[in-house]
């Protein structure tokens, strides 16, 4: 793209960046928390554009000062020091022009969002829970890193350890635009501790990412929730087993796609707190309506991208765990790394750029920026 297009195309939004500006200070938006919140997030991206357009601006301009100097004038030190300035432009301007085209992508409004990280087991009984659980501290210790929360709202546990399924919460800043790319089969390959012949078996777990609705995102009409009350089982102490706090919710909810009635049966036993089990059960919830409204969109951008990348396609084989070499294959993109248990410890954040990457480089081929 000529380097004044792209100047255009940044100037041509200044209107839109002020707008928006006055938009945000006024009352009446600001009563409409859904419109409010939007137009924050449009508010701060555009920021960030019109900081990058006079960066931008200000290099081609010491750019041409510079190639001005040279042709005219004659004193040495002044021609290195306009050398020096171009060197630093022109070693710039690329970088920059890169980093405004990816900023010039629409965004995914779901990126910004909390998530909910649903592990289950897959072929593979005892061995796939084991995985699952594998799964989930992996997950565990990559929030950690990331300074995000992780919260259990409910877990089922296999027969020798691991996860059947385990639901969790992760708040936090972008997570959904991170996590999303973790959505589908993980598979993998290693000896189970059963096996007395040593042959490695392959078993899976399947991965669900989901962004977390706001209360504003779906209309849950409370009065026709159900609640139970039900005292936990397992772990945790007397106050566990002898107090109701486990909660159960039944919601009927008439499906969009097909106009017939369901009852969404939720349940969550994760804290002793009643109060804080019926918040969770009732963001769960959300988040579920949600998911399933939203469903159009996922498949309408799946069948856009001609990747597989973050498609929220949760059906496909996306990464390998090979214990036997030590090796993780992501077959989205053909990478592949040799540091299992570095990875099984939660450093994924290098595969998850290289996913960014090859998703970044097909929506611009798709902006035909």
């Amino acid at each position: 793209m000529p380097t004044n297009s792209l100047l255009d195309k940044l100037t041509g939004l200044r209107s839109r960046f002020e707008e928006v500006s006055t938009l945000i200070t006024d009352p009446a938006v600001i009563a409409d928390q859904q419109r409010y919140v939007r137009l924050t997030k449009e508010y701060k991206e555009l920021e960030d554009l019109m900081k990058a357009r006079e960066e931008y601006s200000n290099l081609l301009s010491n750019l041409e000062e510079a190639k001005t100097l040279i042709m005219t004038e004659s004193d040495p030190d002044m021609k290195d020091l306009a050398r020096e300035q171009i060197n630093e432009c022109e070693a710039r301007i690329p970088q920059l022009e890169e980093e405004i085209k990816i900023m010039l992508i629409p965004k995914d409004p779901e990126d910004s969002k909390n998530a909910i990280l649903e592990i289950r087991g897959g072929t593979g009984g005892d061995e796939a829970a084991l995985f699952a659980g594998d799964l989930f501290r992996m997950y565990a210790k990559f929030c950690e890193r990331k300074g995000w929360k992780l919260e259990v709202s409910s877990a089922s546990e296999g027969a020798v350890g691991g996860f059947k399924e385990i639901v969790c919460s992760v708040t936090g800043t972008d997570v959904y635009g991170t996590l999303k790319y973790e959505s589908g089969v993980h598979r993998v390959q290693r000896v189970p501790a059963t096996e007395t012949q040593g042959r490695v078996h392959t078993s899976a777990a399947t991965v669900a990412v989901l962004p977390e609705a706001e209360p504003f995102d779906v209309d849950i009409q409370e009065g026709l929730i159900k609640w139970d009350t039900f005292r936990s089982s397992g772990a945790g102490g007397q106050n566990v087993n002898k107090v109701e706090s486990g909660v159960r919710l039944r919601y009927p909810w008439k499906n969009p796609n097909t106009g017939e009635t369901e009852e969404i049966l939720i349940e969550c036993t994760e804290t002793r707190d009643q109060p804080k089990n019926k918040e969770r059960a009732l963001a769960r919830l959300r988040t579920f309506i949600y998911d399933r409204e939203h469903q159009k969109y996922v498949d309408d951008i799946a069948s856009r991208r001609k990747t597989l990348v973050s498609t929220g396609d949760r059906s496909a084989k996306i990464r390998t765990y090979n214990y036997p070499q030590g090796r993780i294959t992501d077959h989205r993109i053909g990478y592949t790394i040799y540091n299992l248990p570095a990875f099984l410890d939660g450093d994924i954040q290098d595969c998850i750029d290289h996913l960014i990457v090859a998703e970044n480089a097909e929506r611009l081929r798709e902006a035909e920026l």
